[in-house]
């Protein structure tokens, strides 16, 4: 007898939240992975995951998702060179499109870090941090680390936000860390990838693309050439980093306790909560901001006390992507969610009418709630002993 599976149950139960999405998920390309984690008298997690449409085969653009993978890594390579994430972080420049940066002035001290980049990605899902994070590991680099590590599919081919020729993006900028006392501890030379990545095929999606003259040209955009990064390779990824001794040894990161301490800290964090960087008189500037699971886009949402969401979000092209680990302290509740959703409903690209507030946010607050709702009332044969996931936010 087939497993039942729980997660197409939660969907149908609710046609008022998913019945429209169901209908047609072809048309809002929608993929989910829904996780139980059950521990057992050693506070192991034992793992059950469920489908709807997870197909690596169908493409998304990943947005800013991959900036996890990106953080992750990086603190991975300083700790094979020996070198603090809290050191200096000089990006120089050796190519007219690079940028050369020796400040950040959204840290306290101007000084930028690999630190206070993982910061603000984990916090706001900042683009330039991304960047710099990009250029250090190197796209040859990235790409052959994250395939070693054996997440399938993946393709990371770009910086964020920059629109460079493919060439350019090839190449990434020397580095050096500096220490306290302003001594060059370390240098990087420029980085090239002779060997560009892109799709086998052409990914041609939508009716029409906007140029850069604000004309609408009937044709579909062509994905081939961006980042990939299919929803079990995402799904995988988190799950290793927040639980660690679940897997072999060859699969786990090379971080240290504290590293992973720090992840969780800011993954969990709100942009409130932060004050270096501080976010005070932004327009992110409230507590559900990169929450989508759960919360959708409420900016008077009053975070629930007991529950924290460890995650990363993306949103662009219409794709809008969460991949979160959700924890309610109180009731012993912990899941894991990663989904997909298109919100471009005239199927136009770059024409910068998405339909994110109508569409994704409701589906992604209507998505963490009612399996919230479903997990609350799931017997367990063991309470989860979560402490080391909680974290005083307000120091």
């Amino acid at each position: 007898m087939a497993q039942k599976n729980v997660l197409e149950s939660i969907l149908h139960s609710h046609p008022e939240s998913f019945k429209q999405f169901m209908d047609q998920p072809e048309k809002y390309r929608l993929q989910i992975l829904y996780t139980q984690i059950d521990r057992d008298a050693k506070n192991r997690a034992h793992f059950t995951t469920y489908s709807y449409r997870a197909n690596a085969q169908e493409y998304f653009y990943p947005a800013s998702t991959v900036k996890l993978a990106a953080s992750v890594l990086a603190l991975e390579k300083l700790n094979a060179l020996g070198l603090d994430k809290s050191l200096t972080m000089r990006t120089l420049k050796n190519r007219e499109s690079q940028m050369d940066v020796r400040q950040d002035t959204s840290a306290a001290d101007g000084r930028p870090t690999v630190e206070h980049y993982i910061k603000k990605i984990l916090l706001v899902s900042d683009n330039e941090a991304y960047n710099r994070l990009y250029e250090f590991l190197g796209q040859q680099a990235f790409n052959e680390t994250m395939k070693k590590k054996g997440f399938e599919g993946v393709r990371l081919t770009h910086r964020l936000q920059i629109p460079l020729p493919r060439l350019e993006n090839q190449y990434t900028n020397p580095v050096e860390f500096l220490n306290a006392q302003n001594q060059v501890v370390y240098t990087q030379k420029e980085a090239f990838n002779p060997n560009p990545y892109a799709a086998e095929n052409p990914i041609l999606l939508g009716k029409g693309v906007m140029n850069d003259a604000g004309m609408m040209e009937a044709k579909p955009l062509d994905f081939s050439l961006k980042n990939a990064y299919p929803l079990a390779a995402q799904h995988e990824f988190l799950k290793r980093l927040y639980f660690p001794n679940s897997f072999p040894k060859n699969k786990r990161f090379n971080l240290t306790k504290e590293d992973y301490s720090f992840l969780y800290e800011y993954m969990s964090k709100y942009p409130t909560e932060s004050k270096n960087p501080s976010y005070r008189g932004t327009d992110m500037n409230y507590p559900a901001y990169c929450k989508f699971l759960y919360y959708g886009s409420d900016k008077q949402a009053n975070p629930h006390p007991n529950v924290r969401i460890f995650n990363k979000v993306g949103d662009a092209y219409g794709f809008l992507l969460d991949n979160a680990y959700v924890v309610d302290f109180e009731k012993g509740i912990e899941f894991m969610v990663t989904a997909v959703i298109l919100c471009n409903e005239d199927e136009v690209f770059n024409d910068e009418k998405y339909d994110y507030d109508t569409i994704g946010y409701p589906f992604f607050k209507a998505l963490g709630q009612h399996i919230y709702d479903y997990e609350s009332t799931r017997k367990k044969a063991y309470v989860p002993r979560l402490d080391y996931l909680k974290f005083n936010h307000e120091k």
